[in-house]
């Protein structure tokens, strides 16, 4: 057994600065030197080995098997995730049925605005909601490059609008860990969060196309923004407040995209901006949309139906039901040997000491990426493909991903390595020890974990138990700082090297992960704060007060 040791140093801020490395080489190499992201990867690996073995004292072995279970993970489910999708867009867009597509979605709004706020909020919602895991952002870049968006347009304005859902994705799965680590209750947990996000469910809609276009285009299109936002916001504070963690994404983006849509069919803006990537706003083309009311019926449907499949088989595999039934008839769990049991987290990250578990789960079966994978085939069959055709699309699909697969897999096992080492939670000490400004730091920590991550979910395992002893310490609301640690995390969501490369992967922009890192980094800090300075309100400012009772 050997037990984490969060201050090597003696000097909480010097053990915190060496903490950082990894990170620093990361971050650095793809945002400042335009290095690959697979290579960054591999060098921010090398970082977070040597701190872990030589700084903080985790022996050699156990360093590498952690490194070893991350990159598995990065590769099922993660990466397993993005290769399938990117196969179904593959098999859409080689024949032209991914045009028809466009075209229909023209048909709701041919304004460029209201496409991304569609599709990267709205629909991006629903997939977060039904799966997560970098399911939503590869769906919604794939769908706006296909639309003819600019590529870092389409990677940056998804990864954006791919926050305010992210505390609820997967069926509530960051709730319901959340709950399981800190020993709160689940609803209460829930409620508070529901009391957290909805205001930021209005306000991003509104940056998203801020982000785009700038602040008077976007004013140009206000009412549509709001009704988005709103009737995504209103859903997600009843549902979590009044059922509970698990529908609320799924029944908010349903009621969004409604909205939308209906509000669309009577309301148009004065001028249409029908330009790919932003351009001079330009008078309205008619004919786009009278173009996008031709399309027989017949076409349309088989257009639409790869993607009515995938949220189908995203959504019934996103079920607990349908993943206990499938983890029944097979699932492989493997302990690591070497470091499962092994390492122990001792207080104050802790209550009190216990294990870390590992133990790898190779769960085919249930795992996203097979529901992806099995509606691009059937989608495969609708759109006449033979098998020969759909195992060759598959191939050149695998060729396409293979550096992203090596990346998310480093990705991956530099976040294990920190998270056995102990290297993260000192990094979460450090912001823990600042008082009666916790509130607000403490939800940096949440937007810490997952910019490390890449998970709102193991961000609330690894930090959730800190938040709660931090804060029954200093006399604070525990729910509260449990709660704004997922809060604050979707807020880092769009920062994570995970999605970046994701984002890439979608958009087959390669080697140009440092441009995307740069879009969306100012956006991610600022809207952290937004979000920290809300719980520093519910903390001490009345009426503030009573959303945190």
């Amino acid at each position: 057994m050997w037990s984490q040791v969060y201050d090597p140093f003696g000097d909480m801020l010097l053990s915190a600065g060496v903490a950082a490395i990894p990170v620093v080489v990361l971050l650095g190499a793809i945002a400042f030197f335009e290095v690959r992201a697979h290579y960054a990867a591999l060098l921010g690996l090398a970082a977070a080995l040597c701190v872990a073995i030589f700084a903080f004292g985790m022996p050699p072995g156990m360093a590498g098997l952690a490194a070893a279970y991350g990159a598995a993970f990065g590769l099922l489910p993660i990466g397993w995730i993005i290769l399938n999708v990117i196969f179904l867009y593959q098999l859409t867009s080689e024949n032209g049925d991914f045009a028809v597509v466009q075209r229909s979605i023209s048909g709701i709004s041919s304004d460029r605005r209201m496409q991304v706020l569609f599709i990267a909020f709205s629909l991006g919602a629903f997939f977060e909601g039904a799966a997560g895991f970098g399911t939503p952002v590869a769906v919604t870049a794939a769908m706006l490059m296909g639309l003819g968006f600019a590529p870092l347009a389409a990677s940056g304005l998804s990864l954006i609008a791919n926050t305010a859902p992210v505390a609820f994705g997967a069926l509530g799965s960051p709730v319901i860990a959340l709950a399981a680590v800190t020993g709160l209750d689940l609803h209460e947990l829930s409620g508070m969060i529901g009391r957290q996000l909805p205001l930021f469910s209005i306000i991003v809609p509104f940056w998203v196309i801020w982000a785009y276009v700038g602040f008077r285009r976007m004013l140009e299109v206000w009412p549509p923004i709001a009704v988005a936002g709103v009737s995504f916001a209103i859903p997600q504070y009843l549902v979590s407040n009044y059922h509970g963690p698990w529908l609320v994404d799924i029944i908010a983006a349903v009621v969004s995209m409604a909205s939308l849509a209906l509000f669309l069919k009577v309301w148009k803006p004065a001028h249409e901006m029908a330009d790919h990537d932003g351009g001079p706003v330009t008078p309205a083309a008619p004919e786009t949309r009278a173009d996008a009311d031709t399309i027989p019926r017949a076409t349309l449907l088989r257009a639409w139906t790869p993607w009515l499949l995938l949220s189908v088989c995203v959504f019934l595999w996103g079920t607990p039901q349908v993943k206990a039934f499938l983890d029944s008839l097979w699932v492989y769990k493997h302990p690591v040997a070497g470091l499962d049991g092994l390492v122990q987290k001792v207080p104050p990250v802790v209550a009190t000491p216990h294990a870390e578990t590992a133990i790898y789960s190779l769960n085919l079966l249930s795992a996203t990426g097979t529901g992806i994978l099995i509606a691009a085939l059937l989608s495969g069959l609708v759109l006449g493909r033979t098998p020969w055709q759909l195992l060759r699309t598959y191939g050149r699909t695998l060729y396409l991903v293979r550096y992203s697969l090596i990346t998310i897999a480093g990705m991956l096992a530099i976040g294990f390595v920190t998270r056995y080492s102990g290297t993260d939670a000192t990094l979460g000490l450090l912001l823990a020890n600042t008082g009666w400004l916790y509130p607000f730091f403490g939800t940096l920590i949440g937007w810490l974990g997952v910019a490390l991550t890449g998970s709102d979910t193991a961000s609330n395992v690894l930090f959730g138990g800190l938040q709660r002893v931090s804060a029954e310490q200093l006399g604070i609301n525990p729910v509260l700082m449990a709660a704004a640690n997922s809060s604050g995390g979707v807020m880092g969501k769009m920062i994570d090297a995970q999605s970046i490369v994701v984002a890439s992967t979608a958009t087959k922009w390669y080697g140009h992960e440092g441009t995307i890192l740069r879009f969306v980094f100012f956006h991610s800090v600022a809207l952290a704060v937004l979000v920290g300075l809300l719980v520093s309100a519910q903390a001490y400012l009345w009426p503030f007060t009573l959303l945190a009772p």
